[in-house]
């Protein structure tokens, strides 16, 4: 008998007769989407059957080449495993072919059904087992930072922020908060509005960000974390479509200008317990927050160290760990303080959260999630203390302690029995061989710079 879910999915055809075919997904390891593409008559299959991808898909580098010390590619066979369809998310993709191609996320699955270890959709699906096992749900949002930039790049080949579609002006200023800028860029940003309603992904709010070009992009909170990072992933691949469609590049790059603000991922976290109540909430409304809350702050900052590599996945995140540019560097946390790296905002005691402001906007969002829920767990298991909380700048209290070495920040993770025991072995195992082997590529490459530096004066 079908599926309720292939039920669905003929239900969706038939009120897009004009969609011929399906983008199947599935985020690898960079959360790079990677796929297939039906034409719609095979979608009901997909439903009964899956389809088969290699699980090498999750030892791909950034450059899509497999890396033979994860042990996923010739060392098996370059074998397939099962890819099902993720609930939900089954929508069009308006920016696409004049509406008529759709998409639908894929989870792999090992040949008995369990979840597949490398996939980083199953890894924080199995973080989130534990905390059901203490009775407890989290509540997520996600904010994503990113840069439009001209398709033309400038005549020394650089990137460039694009001209305004209605001035035709460039940007040159920063304009933070400018509801200017927001006009400037509004047929972009209401087809992003209107792509997003389709898709039913809860856009919250939108800001002019630091920089020129620079803007943020708000997803509303959330009480299936699976779900939110489903939406985070499906929001940057939307912005990046509709952003060519108006004739400009979107850019989640850690780091795209030097001597400008980053492009960082920032995660608001609480947990409900099993009759809904927030436990990060002082049941007598003091505004310090309950000891839950301070115990899961006490975790994230000791593992934190440890979570860089997954914070800054790649060469380029690393060069957004610089002073001045309100990125955290060092294992901090403080009330209403945008200089710390674990900031709990003011507002309601109901919604008392932890916003972990670390991470760029180049991670995968399924494993910070992962490794964030993984240092909540641990504080809380351990009844763990944190320090004070900071007033004032931190950058002027605390020197840099987080690594701005992509190396140090691997052998951390690898040193972690805490995020090995939650991540899995095997999975960090992957993860670290995958990341290694790209950083080895890199230092191969000679830049510009070194040249310009180096070639005749040393």
């Amino acid at each position: 008998m079908p599926s309720p879910s292939a039920d669905q999915a003929r239900e969706f055809l038939d009120r897009h007769p004009d969609i011929d075919s399906i983008d199947l997904l599935i985020s690898d390891l960079n959360g790079v989407m990677r796929g297939k593409r039906i034409p719609r008559e095979n979608l009901d299959k997909v439903y009964h059957q899956g389809i088969n991808l290699p699980a090498s898909v999750f030892a791909l580098d950034i450059n899509g080449h497999t890396i033979e010390a994860t042990g996923l590619g010739l060392a098996i066979g370059d074998s397939d495993r099962v890819c099902r369809p993720v609930t939900g998310t089954l929508m069009p993709t308006p920016w696409l072919r004049g509406g008529r191609q759709a998409q639908l996320l894929m989870t792999m699955v090992e040949r008995d059904e369990s979840p597949f270890f490398a996939d980083p959709r199953q890894v924080l699906s199995r973080q989130l087992e534990r905390l059901s096992e203490r009775g407890l749900v989290p509540v997520a949002a996600v904010e994503m930072e990113f840069y439009l930039l001209d398709r033309e790049r400038t005549a020394e080949g650089r990137i460039q922020p694009p001209r305004s579609p209605r001035s035709g002006e460039r940007a040159t200023q920063s304009q933070l908060y400018s509801i200017g800028e927001l006009d400037e860029y509004a047929d972009f940003l209401d087809d992003v509005r209107q792509a997003a309603e389709c898709q039913g992904l809860p856009l919250d709010t939108t800001l002019k960000e630091c920089a020129p070009g620079q803007f943020e992009i708000t997803l509303g909170h959330c009480d299936n974390a699976l779900k939110a990072c489903d939406s985070a992933v499906l929001l940057k691949r939307l912005i990046k479509g509709v952003a060519l469609n108006h004739g400009f590049e979107a850019t989640f790059m850690a780091k795209p200008y030097g001597l400008e603000a980053g492009n960082g991922t920032h995660v608001h976290l609480s947990l409900l317990d099993d009759t809904g109540r927030n436990v990060f909430a002082a049941e007598n409304g003091d505004p310090l927050g309950s000891e839950t809350l301070h115990r899961a702050v006490a975790g994230l900052l000791e593992l934190m160290p440890a979570c860089m590599a997954i914070c800054a996945p790649n060469l380029n995140s690393f060069r957004r760990f610089q002073p001045g540019l309100y990125v955290p560097m060092t294992p901090t946390w403080g009330f209403d303080n945008r200089s710390v790296a674990l900031r709990i905002p003011s507002g309601c005691n109901d919604a008392r959260r932890i916003e972990h402001r670390v991470a760029g906007a180049d991670v995968n969002p399924y494993l910070l999630l992962a490794v964030l829920l993984a240092g909540i767990d641990y504080g809380i298991d351990r009844q763990l203390t944190p320090p004070a909380p900071v007033e004032g700048n931190a950058y002027e209290q605390f020197e840099p302690t987080l690594t701005n070495s992509w190396q140090q920040a691997l052998d951390l993770l690898e040193a972690s029995e805490p995020l090995k025991a939650a991540l899995g072995a095997d999975f960090v195992h992957v993860f670290l061989a995958n990341r290694r082997a790209e950083r080895e590529q890199a230092m191969q490459a000679v830049s510009q710079l070194e040249y310009a530096w180096y070639l005749r004066h040393v």
